[in-house]
């Protein structure tokens, strides 16, 4: 092969690396990583929590052998000897440091990753550090560019490089740390902790309630203007529920308050957050518990258990209180709760819980009036800096042999205290870390047997300091314990007294207020999103010396792992295919500085626990179903399911036809409508074809038809025109015709829907036809469809109105079956059949969709088993059908496409996709390369194919991209 032909395949590319939507640094860094022989970087500042992040991704490299130079400096001293020795202990990486401070008369401030794979190389240049912000958070511009070995840039590159890392100045870490470690002295900078220290010499007075806070105290005053007795406050864990609650009663200034918790210790925490917001001699605190009784006090905090005492109760007056305050109020079904709060009559009633969510058919909301005066959920907490940023560690089970099949192990907990598990347990916590001083960290074990054997294991070793702490402690236990940890009371300063861990069940899942926490360990297994949210929570408070919190989730082989991905994404679409993308992809998604990572093992458990959950099993549906009813106290419109975050309703469209029949199968005795046999399939159509929103036309169509127009196909065109801009094509009007009168579907489910004919021809202009106008005539149907055509509308609003790719009608990552395509490019009918082939050109409307399912199954017929693959994000080789050369007919089409005006578009799935929905990624107009760079190839079964090769007109996003390539 000739020079020249040869630097063909590399040709250089470049784009921007910033952080965004579905791309960050971070994530850029990765995949350089991931993929390469051998790794050059050069910064010029490191902090732990940068590092961290690439932890797990420069263990496998260790694993793997594949060996890397880091060149970073001492300069301004930001750099800590701990990050330098964290580095320096990984085998397969050479730390050198470029020593400003002892002569080379200039600063030191690179900012290059460099990756070389065979004779390639992917180059990062620019603003970005190895800090957490400038990795995920920052507005930071960085070049990536893919180039040759022999390229002049890639030259320059290596040489400075080499430069830097050669000078008499750039001295081997092991050489350096003995000389810096003493003389090292942490960089003045505004941390948590400065804040946090110069934030107590304010005035206890100027303490001010954040933006959650203020938006509570906002609608709670509006409430009781409203004269209503009760509220609901649902508030993502260490958000600041009891400082809201203290805010709002400084303003409302009651005279007596009464605070309600399920344990001492919360109702002690309870209580100094108050005094520190009244900051008011003339107003007492008074603790009513088992070891306190101060009933007198303005400001009462007690336990439920004591409060629901017949005898304590009688101390007071029912309507001693003006206002009582419910913690963790989800509990507030028990008998107690509710002899406590049919005994008082206060003049507000506020409840407060990070999941108000019900298992056991409890209404929580009716009890609250149905009033809830605000709601943050753990998404928006993190994207508003809340909450303290947590790095989660997804890490297989520890008795795990990676040469057996995953699916054929039977992996439990139940040796987790034997000591060559503690020994790995102990290796995983001491690679992560923590942030902070010293480790401050709490275990959830599955039982308390469990929790004492690991404790004990944990302190054999000399290494750590442990307590096992249940509910069978007492709270004189249970404080002196958390006292130890935190290193607080008579504590403070007795270092050789305490503690490291604490070994617990779930006696902190909730309510606890321990903002210390800069490490949580699960050694159990995910019961439900709600337990582990809570668990998680533990180490969300923000605190002075605590920048970040390390969450170390030991996953073993269970079928509720999908469990995992469902709580961190706060996703409640159900879909499967989402959920996967997820865990590939969790870094680029999750909102703030915080990570995500799955070690190998733990990703392939989480999918084949993804891949055998019943997403659409009716105990799932319902539950969700009941949790929206109980919440808005009547029967949730279609729209409430996606304002209030619930279950995505197309999983009741899938599963049950329409919303009717699913009403009419759960038996709400509050519904109580009946339909025809015709009226019901015609909701199944609208439900199950027009809803998604991919396009207004048939949407505005049903609209037209409600409203009593005449010729609706001529309305329809105008108001495309006029305010959306589009222009209704001839072949998009034969195509929503034959969409509204059910002939676009293939005849099986023409037959399905055999009465859904919405439109009719009537000297010569289409109108309503007589079959929907009948139907029209019942109310109740009216306004369900009145309803179904808002929410298609609302749909299109937030999927895709302004996001459509110019010259085509698809949004770029959007989800699309192959119905949906026929219909979007405006084909008379559904011309994709299930043996499609791959792609399908159509003559009249000169469109060709390419549908690429990226990952194929092992078993799939050799004759079919193509080779389609990405060569970068702008870059596809894709083969064609069998039996296929360079003269076949879709072969040419495809190769002068551009030239015959033929538009291409490209679709792309993962195999294993959700079996209730074979949809398409839309990655795009694509084009072909030309014949030149297109080869005849043989199949397996001796067959000719053309392997030919795309340039697609938008690199794909980063995590679309990487899901699809390793997900």
């Amino acid at each position: 092969m000739s020079e020249s032909n040869r630097l063909l395949n590399f040709a250089t590319s470049s784009e921007l690396i910033a952080n965004g939507e579905g791309r960050n640094v971070l994530s850029a860094i990765e995949d350089g990583l991931r993929n390469c022989d051998e790794f050059l970087i050069s910064v010029a500042f490191i902090t732990p929590e940068g590092l961290l992040t690439l932890k797990p991704i420069l263990k496998e490299l260790e694993n793997q052998g594949v060996h890397g130079r880091i060149l970073t400096t001492d300069y301004l001293g930001f750099n800590s000897p701990q990050v330098l020795e964290d580095l320096g202990n990984l085998k397969n990486i050479d730390l050198k440091v470029y020593c400003t401070t002892q002569g080379s008369g200039h600063g030191f401030h690179t900012k290059g990753y460099i990756f070389r794979k065979d004779e390639s190389y992917q180059i990062i240049i620019g603003s970005s550090n190895l800090t957490i912000n400038a990795l995920k958070s920052n507005r930071e511009w960085n070049t990536r560019s893919e180039v040759h070995g022999s390229d002049t840039y890639a030259r320059e590159i290596n040489e400075e490089f080499e430069l830097y890392w050669n000078s008499k100045f750039a001295i081997p870490y092991e050489e350096f740390i003995p000389w810096y470690k003493p003389r090292w002295v942490r960089p003045e900078r505004f941390s948590q902790r400065s804040v946090a220290e110069q934030f107590k010499k304010v005035d206890l007075p100027a303490l001010e309630p954040n933006m959650m806070q203020q938006q509570f105290i906002a609608n709670f005053n509006e409430l009781r203007a409203n004269h209503a007795k009760r509220g609901l406050l649902i508030s993502a864990t260490g958000t600041g529920k009891t400082y809201a609650a203290a805010f709002a009663m400084r303003e409302m200034n009651p005279k007596r308050i009464l605070f309600i918790v399920h344990r001492e210790q919360i109702a002690k925490q309870a209580m100094a957050s108050f005094s520190r917001v009244y900051n008011d001699p003339s107003i007492t605190f008074g603790l009513v518990s088992g070891n306190v009784k101060k009933y007198d006090a303005t400001h009462v905090f007690s336990t439920m258990q004591m409060m629901g005492r017949y005898d304590v109760m009688k101390q007071y007056d029912p309507k001693t209180f003006d206002c009582i305050i419910i913690d963790e109020v989800h509990r507030a079904g028990s008998e107690s709760y509710q002899r406590i709060i049919d005994y008082f009559k206060p003049q507000f009633l506020l409840g407060m819980t990070a999941s108000p969510e019900r298992t056991d058919g409890y209404d929580l909301y009716e009890l609250f009036d149905h009033n809830i005066i605000y709601e943050i959920r753990l998404q928006q907490a993190l994207e508003e800096d809340l909450l303290c940023p947590f790095h989660y560690f997804g890490i297989s089970d520890l008795w795990v042999d990676t040469d057996e099949p995953i699916g054929d192990m039977e992996v439990t907990f139940s040796n987790l205290s034997t000591k060559e598990r503690v020994d790995k347990i102990i290796e995983k916590i001491r690679y992560f870390g923590h942030s902070g001083s010293r480790v401050k960290g709490l275990v959830f074990c599955s039982n308390r047997v469990e929790a004492k054997a690991l404790s004990d294991a944990f302190n054999e070793r000399g290494i750590y300091r442990t307590v096992s702490l249940t509910g069978e402690d007492s709270q004189e236990i249970r404080e002196k314990t958390i006292a130890r940890l935190t290193g607080t009371g008579e504590y403070q300063g007795r270092l050789d007294e305490q503690l490291d861990y604490i070994f617990t069940v779930d006696i902190f899942n909730e309510g606890v207020d321990i903002p210390e926490i800069n490490q949580v360990i699960m050694l159990r297994q995910t019961e439900s999103p709600i337990i582990f949210i809570q668990q998680l929570g533990r180490g969300l408070r923000k605190f002075e010396d605590k920048e970040y919190v390390v969450i170390l989730d030991f996953i073993g082989n269970y079928t509720n792992n999908f469990m995992i991905p469902l709580a961190l994404s706060g996703d409640r679409s159900y879909n499967k295919d989402t959920l996967r993308r997820y865990v590939q992809a969790g870094n680029r998604i999750i909102p703030g500085s915080s990570t995500v990572h799955f070690d190998k093992i733990a990703k392939q458990r989480i999918y084949e626990s993804i891949d055998t959950a019943k997403f659409s099993d009716m105990k799932l549906i319902k539950e969700a179903y009941f949790n929206l009813r109980f919440k808005l106290g009547r029967i949730p419109r279609i729209s409430d399911f996606a304002e209030h975050g619930s279950i995505d309703v197309s999983r009741i469209f899938y599963k049950f036809k329409s919303y009717h029949n699913f009403l009419i199968k759960i038996k709400d005795k509050d519904y109580v409508v009946s339909f025809t046999p015709a009226q019901e399939r015609m909701l199944h159509f609208i439900s199950q074809k027009l809803t998604t929103g991919i396009r207004v036309r048939e949407l505005l169509v049903l609209q037209a038809l409600l409203e009593e127009k005449q010729d609706v196909i001529t309305y329809v065109s105008n108001e495309l025109l006029n305010t959306y801009n589009v222009e209704l094509s001839e072949h998009g009007r034969i195509n929503l015709i034959n969409v509204m009168t059910n002939q676009f579907g293939v005849k099986a489910a023409q037959k399905t829907f055999e009465d859904s004919v919405f439109i009719e021809l009537s000297n010569g202009r289409y109108g309503i036809s007589q079959a929907f106008k009948d139907a029209l005539e019942n109310s109740n149907f009216k306004e369900q469809v009145q309803e179904l055509v808002a929410y298609g509308l609302k749909q299109f609003d937030d999927k895709y109105k302004g996001k459509i790719y110019p010259n085509t009608p698809f949004a770029l990552y959007e989800k699309y079956t192959y119905e949906q395509v026929c219909q979007l490019l405006e084909w008379p009918q559904n011309e994709v059949p299930l043996n499609i082939g791959g792609y399908k050109f159509h003559k009249e409307t000169k469109t060709y969709p390419v549908f690429i399912n990226y990952h194929k199954a092992d078993d799939i017929q050799d004759t079919i088993k193509y080779e389609d693959r990405f060569e970068n994000p702008g870059l596809l080789k894709a083969i064609s059908k069998n039996k296929r050369s360079f003269s076949s007919d879709d072969v040419q089409t495809a190769f002068y496409a551009d030239a015959l005006g033929v538009s291409m578009h490209l679709f792309m799935r993962k195999n294993k996709d959700d079996e209730e929905s074979k949809e398409f990624y839309y990655l795009g107009p694509i084009h072909s390369t030309g014949r030149e760079r297109a080869k005849e190839i043989f199949m397996a079964n001796g067959t000719m194919a053309v392997e030919l090769e795309y340039q697609l007109e938008v690199p794909v996003r980063d995590d679309i991209y990487d899901y699809i390539i390793n997900g």
